[in-house]
């Protein structure tokens, strides 16, 4: 027997009786059970408005607050248990002798278990509700009565998430109508996250409106929505959580029709090749190999558009991550699944691909139900020791009115489609990053380089390497274009290049060799346009 249960009594010595519980709840998931089963053990039951409406219809015998307060709410509900009566009962000390006199005095009621859920501010913001709205879904009492009953979970049992409704019913029926300290420590440290989340969610939406660049403090919070087997090693825990206030589709929120259990590099890498592929209106597809592609292509179909992507670097793409931004249909999952894969990912699926992917079962499938907007304004967060980084994301779209040609040579239209495609590519490979391009496809591609002359030189390798796989007498990237996240220090990373066989390059400009790389384009017979943006991805 374990040393903290009384021999006696079956129960241990922390141990607190129900015997009333108030209950207000916005999310009525679950609640009739609960509540009924709260009943059969003999516990009180305070209710407020909605709630207490609910229990009553449902042949609950219920309480009201503003029995217990002798008070109405008022303000449209806006007032209803900021009362002495319920926090007095929330807070009070059962063994302190001044809490328990004042309870007397006052004809204050002590509440054992608080169950509360929230309004729905987050949903009610996503819904895209006027600002009026919004506030008024900005829940007070509760948030008051949460952090009121979790502070004093020596006495005090608190819920703030339906999902814990079974598990302490079951913990009253096995303990004859009490709550051990343990759940009940458990329950607060749950509340207090929660009502830490809903505010920095209230705050994150108000700092979005007043389009703050740097506010003064600043919380990230999110929901447990799966722990992982490890992080990117065995040895690392790992768990994913996902942000309440952000609606943006994408790894994190996906649901999976079918496969194994996602890792940490799966959901990161799948991440990268998602929001690469949101770039393109275009059907197109990314395979993603260590949150790095190794080949990206759009094309007529996606189908089309995958065989493409697939011949950058056949040899990386294997085990890789698939991203497209079109549905999944049957002939795409077919030429997909003719390969080992890890993950796939899109907006949406048809039936036949489905059945087509029961054969392959281990291959995680994902869907989201819409694209990210690439130029949609948000922040990315990185964590370093002692704090962490705030920055826009790089959602900075062009167009070619905003090039400058600085090249002797015009590029062709076909030239540009083709820079402008590779550039897109540039801003999702690790810098230092190169792209040769060709007819709305990558053919070679040299990621997270310390030189960038040796990102030119291994893209073009990987080009001969895949050339010579297929039995080609020459690699693609003759007669492709090359795009490059930052400047070329100096001219070798440019003739490397040329050397590869491109005819047009793109790159931010702003070098003070810029003249020297400009002349070497020219005497190659290249054409260079300057974008004045760099996309540097670390």
């Amino acid at each position: 027997m374990s040393s903290d249960i009384l021999p006696e009594s079956g129960r241990a010595p922390d141990a607190i009786q129900i015997k009333r519980a108030l209950i207000s709840v916005s999310d009525k998931t679950g609640l009739i059970p609960f509540a009924e089963a709260l009943k059969g053990m003999g516990v009180e039951i305070l209710s407020t408005g909605g709630t207490a409406k609910a229990l009553s219809e449902a042949g609950i015998d219920v309480r009201e607050v503003s029995d217990l307060t002798e008070f109405p709410e008022i303000m449209d509900g806006r007032v209803k248990t900021l009362h002495p009566r319920i926090h007095g009962g929330i807070l009070a000390r059962r063994d302190h002798s001044e809490d328990q006199k004042a309870m007397e005095e006052h004809g204050i009621e002590g509440i054992d278990l608080v169950v509360i859920t929230l309004y729905p501010f987050v949903e009610t913001v996503k819904s895209g509700a006027g600002f009026a709205t919004c506030i008024e879904n900005i829940d007070i009492g509760g948030p008051a009565m949460i952090r009121a009953a979790a502070k004093n979970h020596k006495y005090v049992a608190v819920i703030t998430d339906t999902m814990d409704y079974d598990k302490v019913i079951n913990e009253l029926k096995n303990n004859d109508g009490y709550i051990r300290y343990k759940m009940r420590r458990t329950l607060a440290f749950t509340a207090f996250s929660m009502t830490a989340t809903y505010d920095s969610s209230i705050a994150s939406w108000l700092a979005k409106l007043m389009e703050e660049p740097a506010p003064r403090r600043i919380s990230v919070s999110g929901r447990l929505k799966q722990q992982l087997r490890y992080g990117e090693n065995p040895h690392q825990t790992a768990c994913l959580y996902v942000m309440d206030h952000s609606p943006r589709p994408g790894a994190a929120t996906a649901s999976q029709v079918q496969g194994k259990e996602l890792s940490y590099n799966n959901l990161n890498d799948t991440n990268a090749a998602f929001e690469l592929v949101a770039e393109f209106d275009e059907p197109a597809v990314a395979i993603i190999k260590h949150a790095n592609p190794c080949g990206v292509a759009i094309g007529e179909d996606a189908v089309k558009a995958y065989r493409r992507a697939l011949l950058c670097d056949p040899v990386s793409a294997y085990g890789g991550i698939i991203a497209v931004n079109r549905t999944l249909n049957a002939e795409l999952a077919a030429a997909i699944t003719e390969r080992f894969v890890e993950v796939v990912i899109a907006p949406d699926i048809e039936a036949g691909a489905i059945e087509i992917f029961k054969k392959k079962e281990k291959i995680r499938v994902l869907t989201t139900g819409s694209m990210p907007d690439p130029h949609e304004p948000y922040r990315t967060i990185t964590r370093i020791a002692g704090g962490f980084l705030i920055q826009d994301a790089d959602n900075i779209s062009y167009d070619e009115s905003a090039l400058k040609v600085v090249s002797d040579r015009e590029p062709t239209s076909k030239e540009m489609n083709d820079l402008l495609f590779a550039f897109s590519v540039c801003k999702h490979v690790k810098s230092n990053a190169i792209v040769y391009a060709k007819d709305g496809a990558t053919v070679g591609i040299g990621a997270g380089q310390m030189s960038r002359v040796d990102s030119c030189r291994i893209a073009a390798w990987k080009a001969e390497e895949a050339a010579k796989g297929a039995g080609w007498d020459e690699p693609l990237t003759r007669g492709s274009v090359v795009a490059s996240d930052a400047f070329f220090p100096f001219a070798d990373g440019l003739i490397a290049a040329a050397e590869a066989g491109v005819t047009a390059v793109i790159q931010p400009g702003g070098s003070i060799r810029d003249q020297e790389v400009i002349e070497a384009a020219n005497e190659r017979g290249l054409a260079m346009v300057v974008t004045g943006i760099r996309h540097f991805r670390h």
